[in-house]
């Protein structure tokens, strides 16, 4: 059975005055994928991306989210989106990765709502499921830059959302623990369900994990299966980025956790 679309994008193009940053993009993600997009600097990733959260305004084509027109779409709490925040933060800021959280849940309880016990427990599990919840006392600006990401997407997690999407998370993250890292995404695909869909310069370390490669450089030149990534000659990929790139192939068994499309 055909998983229904998560996010349907058709005929997209976006350009910053003459310079054309994204043409004709054609994508479906099916719900419970879990979807790396790569591509080089300028390729137009963030962009998408903030086309997708309704942070740029379509100029053409069309985008619909759990098929609802863009426009049209309100129950923006079904989607967590977690930004490169490690790399900038104030490491003096005075909040417990507790409060960091809780702060995840404002939009759902509203500002003036009283912070009940199920909503402390709601905090508890999202830190839990990023292994972050012996930590929830210690102050954010005393965390690595990695447990500070995994901070932060607790707190995209607590709202209970049904797409999770993510800008370069690995930003901040010591390259020993990025493996750590990405299977700990892979888990919360696994056994929480979520539609994951990443930014993200691992093209190595993501096929191990990933269900679903979108390649993009203005148009999209790949969209299909980690495995039929992996396949991809050396020389066409280094075509693609404009350098040698060299794809690292892992032969794990692993259950991908998303839908095939």
């Amino acid at each position: 059975m055909t998983a229904k679309p998560i996010i349907e994008i058709k005929r997209l193009s976006y350009r910053y005055e003459r310079d054309i940053v994204l043409e004709n993009i054609n994508l479906t993600i099916p719900n419970g994928s879990f979807l790396a997009i790569v591509g080089p600097n300028g390729s137009g990733k963030s962009t998408l991306l903030k086309l997708i959260l309704g942070l740029l305004k379509i100029q053409s084509g069309e985008i619909h989210l759990f098929g609802v027109e863009l426009n049209k779409f309100k129950n923006w709490q079904q989607i967590g989106y977690v930004s490169q925040k490690a790399n900038s933060f104030n490491t003096g800021f005075p909040a417990t990765v507790f409060e960091v959280v809780s702060s995840g849940l404002t939009k759902k309880l509203g500002l003036f709502n009283f912070f009940k016990k199920e909503h402390s427990q709601q905090v508890l599990e999202a830190l839990d499921a990023v292994g972050m919840k012996k930590f929830k006392n210690r102050n954010i600006g005393e965390l690595s830059g990695g447990q500070q990401q995994r901070v932060f997407i607790a707190r995209a997690l607590v709202s209970e959302p049904k797409l999770l999407i993510l800008d370069e998370p690995t930003v901040g993250v010591d390259a020993e623990n990025v493996n750590a890292f990405y299977h700990m995404l892979g888990e919360l695909n696994k056994k929480r369900g979520i539609t994951l869909l990443l930014v993200t310069h691992d093209i190595g370390t993501i096929s191990e994990r990933v269900s679903h490669v979108v390649c993009l450089n203005k148009h999209l030149h790949f969209h299909g299966e980690t495995d039929e990534f992996e396949k991809l000659r050396a020389e066409g990929m280094s075509e693609f980025y404009g350098h040698d790139v060299h794809l690292l192939s892992h032969h794990h068994e692993h259950d991908h956790g998303g839908v095939r499309s």
